[in-house]
């Protein structure tokens, strides 16, 4: 009872392990000011991300996909590329106000991102993306089918079940389901030429890394046209749109994307300079590395660019 209503996890997530989370309330806590002011730039983080990225981006979007065949190629691809920007900003917004409320009470969740839209490729995307809910699928689903361990063929069987699995627990429609399927197909060519691993083996970057992020980017993208329709129909049609190259119009954004510009050029410069300063410190002890400035500044934003007159809710709290 106690593990399933420690209230920052609520009902999102991050899917705590109990193995996790009951030995550091069973020990005995006192109050540290370096962990509660890790906590507090974790909210104000996640502020950012929810209502300044997230629910700006919401703008666009909403009105893009409700009715994506007013729109031209360019607008749509746009739309697409916001909407990855504004899950993110909002799930792992969330995410990060439930950790930074934990540190306050001395206790550390699991950690649900480790910046995805940074990734090499698609299986580098999974390790980074609701890292909570792909590590659970694999220690309870994946493993217990075999894993890697059996021939090709069981692995490949077990891979797309993982990923099948994944899109259902999201929502019982085909649009869910369509979704994990293109992520399995990306997965394959990493699986069968055994490089699926292959960024783990060097997680430091450069710019020849530039082109595989942009290109894992843009499939993650594609898929998530799929995640955002609400049927088939509209996804196939979304789809289609994206590669009519017979317009090239963008009116939509040249009067009203001064703050959504603005949020994401932040959210992309700050994300990019703490991944690059985090990738030299010790996974476990991740911490949100943000200056006295750049809190400033965020706190700035969050009062006079956030959304707050759109109430949006968070978009995990559907699933």
């Amino acid at each position: 009872a106690l593990f399933v209503s420690y209230f920052p996890l609520l009902v999102a997530g991050p899917i705590e392990r109990a193995t996790h989370l009951l030995p550091q309330i069973k020990q005995k806590r006192k109050f540290e000011y370096h962990k509660a002011i890790q906590g507090v730039k974790q909210i104000i983080w996640g502020l950012f991300k929810k209502v300044v990225v997230a629910d700006n981006c919401a703008f666009f979007v909403n009105q893009i996909f409700n009715n994506a065949n007013g729109y031209s190629a360019a607008e749509l691809w746009l739309g697409s590329i916001l909407f990855a920007f504004q899950i993110y900003g909002d799930f792992s917004g969330y995410s990060d106000i439930a950790l930074g409320t934990s540190k306050l009470f001395g206790i550390d969740l699991l950690r649900n991102f480790n910046f995805p839209y940074f990734s090499k490729d698609i299986a580098d995307f999974w390790r980074r993306w609701h890292i909570s809910l792909s590590t659970w699928f694999r220690d309870y689903l994946y493993i217990p089918l075999g894993g890697s361990r059996g021939a090709k063929w069981q692995s490949i069987r077990n891979t797309f079940i993982i990923f099948l699995v994944s899109g259902f627990w999201h929502g019982a429609n085909w649009t869910f389901i369509i979704w994990g399927l293109i992520h399995a197909l990306l997965f394959m060519p990493l699986l069968l030429s055994n490089s699926n691993r292959s960024s783990l083996k060097n997680e430091h970057y450069s710019y020849k890394d530039f082109p595989k992020i942009g290109i894992t980017f843009i499939f993650v993208c594609l898929a998530w046209v799929f995640f955002r329709a609400d049927n088939l129909s509209e996804a196939w049609t979304y789809i289609l749109g994206m590669f009519d190259f017979t317009r090239f119009d963008i009116s939509l954004f040249y009067k009203n994307a001064n703050y959504t510009l603005i949020s994401l050029l932040c959210l992309t410069s700050i994300c990019w300079l703490v991944f690059t300063e985090w990738q030299n410190v010790k996974k476990n002890n991740y911490e949100i590395q943000l200056s006295k400035l750049n809190l400033f500044i965020l706190i700035l934003m969050i009062f006079f660019m956030g959304a707050f007159k759109n109430q949006l809710s968070f978009i995990y709290f559907q699933f």
